[in-house]
């Protein structure tokens, strides 16, 4: 297998199964991608929505046309990199491992004693799996690995690893198995210095990195100490994240994850476990117990010493003080759930300066990424994983990036927008009873508006309800408190009829839209172009203003897709509609054009100006995108690049290029630029 161009991601279920994709293969072809990037496709329970519960791994899930359906799929001209689940599977009756209580303590990290099994998170329905055990491995992963081998699968997106009692020795084992291209949905700490993916027998990760590094290049740092303060004067909250989020980390780890810290403590009877892990400052440590202090690096030793645990943990942790394998395995398999659960699940829903950053894997006390530090993190992918997954929107992302870029389009606009919802809250007082939504509930629905404008209010509703359950202020999924929440519901839905607020917020509204646009352009020109594999979400190769799952996992109108591509191929101009669609189209064909620039090609960041991402890629692609503030700039070349070039994106004509160029006779009205030598 060759390393894809570009993957596109989708969600199957009965109505979108492996017939139904064939079907499609055509049109994504004609798109530029390469690669089908399918989720879960193994035997799931009945009426399983997403296929993460499998039941049965040694069969190809039967309602999504099992594999013969797989295998004529792979037939049909793209190539294949599934998602697969190795760290659990669906608990009941359809799970014969499961249901046969012999076998239930040697597949699963189970204890027949009580019962303490590990749970995906906090989900009791999900039962972690032994597959460290290498018989667990083979009956696990002998249907995937014979279809890698035989070709039906390319590549494989392995799903929380770290949930793994020892990822790294899982990974060895797969690319001893025959498993070459394979991407981990690992989530790296932005919190400086910066946490580095472990040098894996892997491609690289999912690409969570990049979509944050990506917003924040487009959120002006000028608006972060009116954003800070607007923040802290409509809500109250004046905590920086870091106290917010370590808050919910300690909540998480002494309520919903209680019984997996009474597990710890039967292993090693030391207080504080919970507050420790709560305020480790990354996912996990790698500490493999098997190969002894050896195997503690210097960044498990910085992480753990950050935590401020007891000193014996701290020994316990770093294997100076032995006889505790199983408890350092533990807790290093327990502390992802907490931190993810404490952070993305419950602190995004909590802190609202600036909701476009508290994204998955995002760290939002980093309010915005220089072009220089952007440009570093490219160099340093392009060096260590070159193949690293590319995205701005997945099937677990809390907004999708054309909505986290017009909320991040605030920042620049960031007094107009504090002046605005100041005055929102007051137009709307009549529409509040009781202090329902409360204040940090209300500035929450007005980032949400600005993002996903039009909205129903089934759809409104419906995220709302998520996320104050997600938040647990003032509701939560164990105690609901079903009359807020629909007193909240209330007040939001009618703000999408009462004229008083929409005289007020529809004009400024068409600000935000157009420089959100543009932001949404740009960052996706970049995620088509930097070092590493793009990936495009299903659907949004049009415009898509979609939230938080359910909402992102909505049917996609194909047919509308298919029609207005065909419209470009037969000459059409770009239209707002179709302007994402004919980007994504125009960069695919060069990355195709020329291969050996984009794969494993070289970046070599271009001078331009603070106000400027530019860099070429190999000898024959230069990309040029103006952050903020560019009509001044002045792109300049080294020798090399000097020469004859044309426009990739529209007609735009050609260039001759030399040691500068004013930045604005190259790019278009979005401030872009795609070129190619011209030979």
């Amino acid at each position: 297998m060759s390393v894809p161009r570009a993957v596109y991601r989708l969600q199957l279920s009965p109505q979108l199964n492996f017939a139904a994709v064939a079907e499609l293969v055509p049109y994504l072809r004609d798109l530029g991608v390469s690669h089908l990037y399918l989720s879960p496709s193994l035997q799931a329970r009945s009426g399983s929505t997403h296929g993460y519960d499998v039941v049965d791994p040694s069969r190809v899930s039967e309602p999504l046309g099992g594999e013969e359906g797989l295998r004529s799929l792979a037939a049909a001209g793209l190539g294949i990199v599934l998602d697969i689940v190795p760290n659990h599977m669906g608990v009941g009756d359809e799970n014969p491992w499961w249901t046969d209580e012999s076998l239930r303590p040697k597949y699963f990290d189970y204890d027949p004693a009580d019962g303490w099994y590990r749970r995906f998170f906090d989900i009791d329905d999900l039962v972690g799996l032994r597959v460290e055990d290498p018989d667990v491995f083979a009956a696990t992963h002998g249907k995937i690995l014979q279809l890698v081998r035989e070709g039906v699968i390319d590549g494989l997106r392995v799903d929380h690893p770290d949930g793994l009692a020892d990822p790294a020795a899982y990974l060895r084992r797969l690319r001893d198995e025959g498993a070459q291209h394979v991407w981990v949905e690992k989530i790296l700490s932005l919190d400086a210095p910066a946490e580095q993916l472990p040098d894996w027998p892997v491609e690289g990760t999912v690409g969570y990195e990049f979509l944050n590094d990506a917003t924040a290049l487009f959120v002006d740092p000028a608006g972060e100490a009116v954003l800070t303060r607007l923040a802290a004067e409509v809500t109250g909250e004046s905590r920086p994240f870091h106290e917010i989020a370590l808050e919910a980390q300690v909540l998480l780890a002494t309520t919903t994850f209680a019984r997996e810290i009474a597990r710890l403590r039967t292993q090693l009877d030391e207080p504080g476990i919970a507050d420790a892990m709560a305020a480790l400052p990354r996912y996990r440590t790698y500490v493999e117990p098997a190969t002894g202090p050896a195997s503690v690096s210097d960044d498990d030793r910085a992480a753990i010493a950050a935590a401020d645990m007891s000193e014996r943990l701290q020994r316990v942790l770093t294997l100076q003080e032995r006889g505790h394998d199983e408890f350092v395995t533990r807790f290093q398999q327990t502390s992802p759930p907490v931190t993810a659960k404490g952070i993305e699940d419950t602190a995004f829903y909590r802190d609202m300066r600036l909701t476009a950053l508290n994204e998955v894997g995002g760290e939002p006390a980093r309010f915005s990424l220089t072009v220089a530090d952007f440009h570093a993190a490219n160099a340093l992918r392009a060096r260590r994983f070159p193949h690293n997954l590319l995205e701005t929107q997945t099937h677990d992302t809390k907004r999708s990036g054309d909505v986290r870029a017009r909320i991040g389009a605030l920042a620049g606009m960031a007094e107009e927008w504090r002046e605005r919802v100041l005055a929102w809250r007051e137009l709307t007082a009549d529409l509040r009873a009781d202090g329902i939504p409360d204040a940090t509930e209300e500035y929450l629905i007005y980032q949400t508006l600005a993002g996903a404008w039009p909205i129903s209010a089934e759809r409104l509703g419906g995220y709302l309800v998520k996320a104050l359950r997600e938040g647990k202020r003032t509701s939560s999924w164990a105690e609901p408190d079903e009359r807020h929440e629909a007193r909240t519901v209330e007040f939001a839905t009618a703000l999408l009829t009462h004229r008083p607020f929409l005289d007020d917020f529809e004009p400024f509204l068409e600000r935000v839209v157009a420089e959100g646009r543009r932001s949404a352009l740009a960052q996706l020109l970049l995620k088509l172009t930097v070092p590493g594999v793009p990936d495009v979400y299903q659907g949004d190769e049009l415009e898509a203003l979609s939230l938080v799952d359910p909402d992102n996992r909505r049917p996609v109108d194909w047919e509308l897709r298919r029609r207005l591509l065909a419209s470009l191929r037969d000459g059409a101009e770009a239209t707002d509609e179709t302007r994402k669609l004919d980007l994504i189209v125009r960069a695919l064909a060069l990355r195709e054009r020329r291969p050996a620039s984009f794969t494993g090609g070289s970046y070599l960041p271009l001078e331009a100006g603070p106000g400027v991402c530019a860099f070429a890629r190999g000898d024959d692609a230069i990309v040029v995108v103006g952050v903020r503030a560019w009509d001044d700039a002045v792109l300049t070349l080294p020798p090399a690049l000097f020469g004859s070039w044309r426009s990739v994106l529209a007609d735009r004509g050609g260039f001759a290029l030399d040691a500068e160029t004013r930045v604005d006779d190259l790019v278009d009205a979005y401030g872009l630029a795609l070129l190619e030598r011209d030979s």
